[in-house]
């Protein structure tokens, strides 16, 4: 673990303290998760455009070409 110092504007640190509170768990956790949860989703859009590097609108389209022409179902029609 590493220790940090960290500065927030004091109606930061009061939402966080009752929002721990609140969730049983201390200001320490909740600031642990809320930066886990930003890397996971910087992560995953790096990881969505990485793949869609990847894409090609003839292999899209070669793939919907074997999907049969059938009648939308009565809960998919507009």
């Amino acid at each position: 673990m590493t220790t940090i110092s960290l500065r927030l504007p004091a109606n930061y640190h009061k939402r966080l303290s009752v929002l721990s509170s609140a969730e049983g768990i201390s200001i320490n956790q909740l600031i642990t998760l809320a930066v886990g949860e930003k890397l996971s989703a910087i992560d995953t859009e790096g990881y969505i455009q990485d793949r869609a590097k990847l894409a090609s609108r003839s292999k899209f389209d070669s793939v919907l070409s074997k999907v049969q022409d059938n009648k939308p179902e009565d809960q998919d029609v507009l």
